[in-house]
């Protein structure tokens, strides 16, 4: 005891000393497939025919993007027509070899890809009612919880992409939003208030249409306001004054950023950002 006594005094004065100084930092952690991006470089878009109506909104987002200067981005768009969240199978989209692997640069050059991941966020929606029909609502939330675990597991965030309401059904915006709000709460995962920038581009300037003939899909305007929500909403960043309009007029392509950028503001400052 008399040995022990004088070591245990002698550890503790060591451990305060310890205390005291600035630690050393320890190994930096392996990437895991386990750590979920924060930042999105390369993009999932996992929806149906509101994603690839006029080019793709994916394509107009890159688009964006690289206006805004923003270097080394990808995206893939898997889309089924008329589809639910439901008929995606998100696991195959992560199979080693598969999406994403190689791409065509140059002269029709294929370049296979390497990385550790093949995407950093998954945007998913579901049809334009499921999520408030009563018939299909509980399976929304069912694979939204699904889909979000999945992409985690593959180190990818999940993110929600709340659709637009029918051109004659305005009280969608509202139902629309509820759910996919709570779905971005239960899950901890990002939404994109597009529906949201639809009604409020509606409010501003209803002689703007942002419907097709069939009062559901985009027109090219709502294709872009809808990419001008991503841009603010998931990479943060302002598309008032960008270049790229979309071949759309000057004054409407500045109303639609504008519009954009308000209405994921003050979105996100009252329902927050999920994991992001």
């Amino acid at each position: 005891m008399r040995l022990i006594k004088p070591l245990l005094a002698a550890l503790a004065l060591a451990v305060l000393a310890g205390c005291a100084t600035a630690p050393v930092p320890g190994p930096t952690p392996a990437k895991s497939a386990q750590v979920v991006s924060t930042e999105i470089k390369s993009m999932l878009w996992l929806g149906n025919s509101f994603f690839y109506y006029n080019n793709s909104m994916h394509g107009h987002v890159s688009q964006l993007l690289s206006a805004a200067g923003a270097k080394n981005m990808r995206s893939s768009s898997a889309t089924i027509s008329g589809s639910g969240i439901n008929w995606h199978d998100l696991e195959a989209h992560f199979k080693p070899g598969g999406v994403a692997s190689y791409s065509f640069v140059g002269d029709n050059e294929v370049r296979f890809n390497t990385f550790d991941k093949p995407f950093d966020g998954v945007m998913m929606m579901d049809c334009s009612q499921c999520p408030i029909h009563p018939q299909l609502q509980s399976i929304f939330h069912e694979y939204a919880a699904k889909h979000s675990a999945t992409a985690r597991s593959h180190g990818a965030a999940p993110i929600f992409f709340m659709s637009w309401a029918y051109q004659d059904k305005p009280e969608m915006t509202q139902q629309l939003a509820i759910e996919y709000i709570k779905a971005g709460k239960q899950n901890k995962a990002l939404v994109v208030p597009a529906g949201l920038a639809f009604a409020t581009s509606l409010a501003k300037r209803p002689e703007l249409t942002l419907h097709v003939a069939d009062k559901r899909h985009p027109t090219l305007a709502g294709t872009y306001l809808a990419a001008c929500t991503v841009l603010a909403s998931v990479y943060k960043i302002n598309p008032v004054g960008l270049s790229y309009t979309a071949g759309l007029p000057i004054d409407v392509a500045a109303h639609l950023q504008v519009t954009a950028w308000e209405t994921s503001q003050a979105f996100h400052a009252k329902e927050g950002r999920g994991s992001l």
